[in-house]
């Protein structure tokens, strides 16, 4: 009796010491899409993960007859498993969307791992995609980065424009990656939108610092977005129509039998701007028919999976966009047409294959071109003869790459991700073909240049403590320039301390490296700006980042607090020299012959500051309040006598309130009010006129009368010219006016027997602030009391584009 007791208590103690995997795919109930970052865990303990970039998901537990897992994402209905746990357990689990009505269930049953007190990952914000497409739209258009730059940290440009400016960094220093394809130039009509459709869009983060090792190739943001891979259970449309552009999108399955899941599906989404449609008649009324002219720009969004079983997953997605402007005019003996064309194209074939299940892998072949042109064509017919010529300047980059990922979860403890990727780059700085049969010319100049970036890391999620929770990982960058080799190691580690269960301290450090450059001579994300690789001659640029703060979540109220302090120094970034311009637009056939890496000036930048986030993501009312206070300064020494100077974009005070409130199902309130610092502009302090003096001959004979003996002399004679002279004083001196507007929507939705529609009334700059876009420096006359002309004084005149805005858009979803 006594060996039987001792060999079953040695038998259960072993069974209680084995342990087994719990692993699966998480899905949205209705459409079988997968779900990014839901979080799987214990109730009541800090044992936990969260699902990867796939929905892919992993947990390795003691065994036990029974075990209760809680799988929660905000937005979606929590769902709770009660499980045996023998063996490895294959566990699939759909999550539904929650209605309007049920928004406070998800406040109420918010749980350790969905609290930012909670992740050791900081500086990282998530935005929901439904709460951006309720957020005041500019001109009818829903913008993904217009709702970033009202996050703590990330400034705005000019007016109304679309670039982001993170922690004192460039808009060349953001990693954009949309599917995990990097987008060069993200902006439509000269920087007004962006490019990304949200209709199409799964997921969008942004990371401004402590990044994990698997980002690398820029110093200051990486902002990731998601396609949504397709409905795979029934066809599925949205749309809508604003003042300048229309869209549609359409996803659903490609075969399905009865009720089982289709095994693929589909997506496509289209967005064309009917501008030039709207002008076309009234151009050509009001020059006979004789002269055409416009602008438009559309985006298309496609992407394809096919799913082989649980081991075998493949997905193909792509973007294609483009803004053309374009001019034609038409005579009897002549016709002349020109234009500006620019555009993004990316692609990306993934393949997951998991190889156990704890074992998940991903392959990327990945595409990306930008390319930029001017056109100029003239034709003149003459006695019988025919006489033409053309021009065309191009410039762009052109990207392959091939990555290749893996997630290892050996215990809940431990989440590693590791792989590696490797791009080659096509840069064309400038490629010149002119055709001219006057003189029988045809001649095509390009230059072109080939790099290759490369990248291995590893990185591990670890939970060493009960209180304690680290991201810490190490990735080696690569890069080939012509004559030169580059490599770089990038540590990264962030942590968080928990103070309480409601209450945490955050650090982090990250160094970043850039290979590639984007020259400007405006800062605001043209698409006449040019990029470049590092070269012998020109460093890659490098930025080291610390950054602390806390994290408190008030979880009664469905809040969370963050408050963060950053330094940030940055070598090596770069910028023209005085006067200096590589796209030579004037004279285009001549840009080669100006060396880009002739005219640019490499410096230091050095950026610090405080964040503060207030954030409300569920309930009838939501919203966040953003504020941040920080300083960047620039050095170079061929720019402002080698002292330092401002950026631009430097802004001491930035603030940030949003609020959406739902009255109903049916109406839908929300608000947004900005107030930033102006910008750093360089203007004339005074003006004075210089005068050039010549020294003109003049024979001169003495006094009298003129004999023989009379000797003539050479008296030279002071003539001066003048000309206005301005003073501008030490660069980027001046302040321009704050900038601050207030934006209202308001949104009636209404479920109809086959769909949903939903009308808008959004109202840009409600109280009609005129905001800077630029100054002018205008000379006007000063008259006396008596109205006689006293002189001529220099003013400084404010110039403003958008006053008040309403506009009026439909959309609709079935």
């Amino acid at each position: 009796m006594r060996l039987f007791l001792f060999f079953s208590l040695f038998a259960f103690s072993a069974y209680a010491q084995q342990r087994f995997t719990v692993s699966g795919y998480i899905r949205e109930s209705g459409s079988q899409e997968q779900l990014i970052g839901v979080n799987i865990y214990l109730p009541g303990t800090t044992t936990g993960t969260t699902s990867n970039t796939y929905g892919f998901y992993s947990i390795t537990l003691p065994a036990a007859d029974s075990v209760t897992l809680a799988f929660s994402f905000v937005g979606y209905g929590a769902e709770i498993r009660k499980i045996k746990l023998r063996n490895n357990l294959e566990l699939n689990i759909e999550l539904a969307a929650i209605g309007r009505q049920l928004n406070e269930v998800i406040v109420s049953g918010k749980r350790e791992a969905d609290k930012v007190s909670q992740t050791p990952q900081m500086s990282k914000i998530d935005i929901p995609v439904q709460q951006i497409k309720k957020i005041p739209a500019f001109l009818g258009e829903k913008d993904v980065l217009r709702v970033l730059q009202l996050m703590p940290g990330v400034q705005k440009g000019s007016e109304g424009q679309t670039g982001i400016y993170v922690r004192g960094g460039g808009p060349d220093q953001n990693l954009i990656i949309l599917d995990d394809a990097p987008v060069y130039n993200v902006s439509h009509l000269f920087g007004f939108f962006s490019v990304f459709n949200g209709d199409a869009l799964k997921s969008v983060e942004l990371t401004k610092g402590g990044f994990p090792a698997r980002f690398g190739g820029r110093l200051s943001s990486v902002v990731e977005l998601n396609m949504k891979e397709g409905n795979k259970e029934k066809l599925h449309g949205e749309g809508g129509g604003g003042l300048i552009a229309s869209r549609l999108t359409l996803e659903g399955p490609i075969k399905k039998a009865g009720k089982e899941v289709a095994k693929s599906s589909f997506l496509i989404s289209g967005r064309r701007t009917y501008l030039d449609l709207l002008a076309r008649p009234i151009i050509a009324a009001q020059n006979d028919g004789n002269t055409m002219g416009g602008y438009y720009f559309y985006d298309l969004n496609a992407k394809f999976n096919y799913d082989f079983g649980q081991k075998n997953k493949l997905y193909a997605s792509g973007y294609f966009g483009q803004d053309r402007f374009f001019f034609r005019d038409k005579s009897t003996l002549s016709t002349s047409e020109g234009g500006l064309n620019w555009g993004n194209a990316t692609g990306t074939l993934r393949w997951n294959h998991l190889f156990n299940e704890k074992l998940f892998a991903n392959a990327s072949l990945i595409f990306s071109n930008y390319k930029f042109q001017i056109y100029a064509k003239e034709g003149t017919t003459t006695n019988n003869s025919q006489s033409q010529y053309e021009l065309r300047y191009t410039s762009g980059v052109r990207d392959w790459g091939l990555k290749y990922d893996i997630d290892y979860f050996p215990s809940p403890k431990h989440a590693l991700r590791f792989g590696i990727s490797s791009t080659l780059h096509r840069f064309t700085p400038s490629a010149v073909v002119v055709k001219d049969t006057d003189i029988d010319q045809f001649k095509t100049e390009i230059e072109a240049i080939n790099n290759i970036e490369s990248g291995i890391y590893a990185e591990d999620t670890w939970k060493p403590t009960r209180r304690l929770r680290m991201n810490a990982g190490l990735r080696l960058s690569h890069f080939k320039a012509e004559n030169q080799s580059y490599v770089r190691p990038e540590p990264r580690i962030s942590a968080a301390l928990m103070l309480r269960p409601d209450l945490s301290f955050k650090a982090s450090y990250a160094r970043m490296n850039q290979y590639i450059h984007l020259l400007s001579n405006t800062g605001i994300g043209l698409p006449t700006d040019l990029w470049v690789p590092s070269t012998a001659k020109i460093a890659p640029q490098q930025s080291s980042q610390v950054a602390a703060g806390l994290a408190k979540d008030f979880e009664k109220h469905g809040l969370a607090l963050t408050i963060e302090g950053y330094y940030k120094t940055m070598n090596h970034i770069v910028n023209y020299k005085e006067g200096s311009s590589f796209l030579l637009i004037n004279d285009p056939s001549n840009a080669n012959k100006a060396r880009w890496d002739d005219n640019i000036t490499s410096g230091r930048g050095w950026s610090y500051g405080t964040e503060v986030l207030l954030q409300k993501k569920t309930g009838k009312l939501s919203g966040w309040i953003g504020y941040t206070l920080s300083w960047t300064q620039w050095q170079f020494d061929e720019l402002n006598f080698g002292k330092k100077f401002y950026p631009r974009y430097d802004r001491r005070h930035d603030l940030s309130v949003v609020g959406i409130y739902e009255f109903s199902p049916r109406i839908t309130l929300s608000g947004t009010w900005v107030y930033g610092t102006g910008n750093a502009l360089t203007l004339p302090q005074s003006n004075y006129v210089a005068y050039t003096h010549n020294l003109s001959p003049q024979v001169q004979y003495p006094q009298g009368p003129i004999n023989s003996q009379s000797q003539p002399e050479i008296v030279y004679q002071v003539f001066g010219n003048g000309r206005s002279v301005s003073d501008y004083g030490p660069k980027n001196s001046f302040r321009a006016e704050p900038y601050h507007r207030f934006d209202l929507s308001l949104q009636f939705h209404k479920k109809k027997r086959y769909h949903e529609r939903t009308w808008e009334l959004s109202v840009y700059n409600l109280y009609n602030r005129r905001n800077p876009f630029f100054y002018n420096l205008t000379t006007r006359p000063v008259y006396d009391a008596a109205g006689k002309f006293v002189k001529n004084e220099t003013a400084l005149q404010r110039i403003s584009i958008f006053p008040i805005v309403p506009t009026l858009s439909y959309n609709f979803k079935f």
